[in-house]
């Protein structure tokens, strides 16, 4: 089968390639799946560069979200058939012809869905769900700062704040993305340039915000934690502004703030229960249409370097989708 395969570590990805290599046989209680559609997220970026908390040796296939038709059972599976359209998310393998996904973690693709819009969304509502609803606690009538908010992860969050019931406050550097942001139907947009906590502060009448998603790091989350409520949460998604923030402990018992670290994925490998509520959760929304995924370009598999290359420097807004 075709694959991009990342066949050496690097920082400009040089070492993701396409290649020819064996289809994955699914074992017990895995569904082999044609892959329709795969979506590009920031760890498959990291992942390439060996910066991920998963390391993987070359070779590998990066990819973690896809959409497809199941294409070949393994022993003891009974939910699927094949021909089946299905979704769902790996930890990598899906930039390919084929992936193989365990059974009883992929879900029925709905039928409103396309196959493109249907890879975009696992990864991006998962994060934010975990990180807003699990981990931030994040109720109705409260106020919710999204950083990289014109991102996958970032407009999911903002579509999952405004499903929760919260005030809505978008943040991006860019001017163009804040006018589609502010059309996407965020409450407030903001640039987040320094000083941005005067402006938070002011939208909030002067008590910050109650919960803060934070997929950036370095000066966005230092100011972030001058901006937020008594008894906010300030959510670490990750450190896409390449430097990690530490914090003094006092400002936290001083501001009576906490801030909790996300990892979406891992809840669902520890809470295996609490992980298929949420994806029914959102996938029930998904087929209610009550979600917004955005997809910002459909490119070849072939591109996936590319794609990579172009969500590093930003210059995305929503999902980037490889298309077989």
């Amino acid at each position: 089968m075709r694959a991009a395969v990342c066949q050496d570590l690097s920082e400009d990805l040089s070492g993701l390639q396409m290649a020819s290599v064996p289809a994955p046989d699914p074992r017990p209680g895995e569904v082999r799946i044609k892959v329709e559609a795969a979506s590009v997220n920031y760890p498959d970026l990291l992942l390439c560069q060996g910066k991920y908390q998963l390391k993987l040796e070359p070779p590998f296939v990066p990819g973690l979200d896809f959409a497809g038709t199941v294409e070949a059972l393994g022993d003891g599976v009974t939910e699927w058939s094949v021909g089946d359209a299905v979704a769902g998310g790996v930890r990598h393998g899906a930039f390919a012809e084929y992936v193989v996904s365990p059974a009883a973690t992929l879900q029925s693709k709905p039928d409103e869905m396309s196959f493109e819009m249907a890879s975009a969304f696992q990864a991006a509502y998962l994060t934010a769900y975990v990180a807003l609803a699990r981990r931030g606690n994040l109720q109705s009538g409260e106020t919710l700062l999204v950083h990289g908010a014109s991102g996958g992860v970032g407009l999911a969050a903002v579509d999952v704040g405004r499903l929760l019931g919260a005030t809505v406050i978008a943040a991006s550097g860019s001017q163009e993305k804040r006018v589609k942001l502010e059309a996407y139907g965020a409450d407030h947009v903001i640039d987040p340039a320094p000083g941005f906590r005067h402006r938070v502060k002011a939208l909030t009448g002067g008590r910050g915000a109650d919960v803060i998603f934070d997929p950036v790091g370095g000066d966005i989350f230092d100011e972030s934690a001058r901006c937020i409520a008594f008894g906010g949460r300030l959510l670490v998604i990750g450190f896409t502004s390449g430097r990690i923030a530490t914090i003094s402990s006092n400002i936290p018992l001083i501001k009576g703030f906490s801030v909790v670290g996300v990892r979406a994925g891992e809840y669902g490998r520890q809470y295996p229960q609490k992980g298929v509520e949420i994806l029914g959760t959102i996938w029930g929304w998904a087929r209610e249409g009550k979600t917004r995924p955005v997809i910002d370009s459909v490119l070849p598999l072939e591109k996936a370097r590319d794609a990579l290359l172009t969500l590093q420097q930003r210059g995305v807004f929503g999902k980037i989708v490889l298309k077989q």
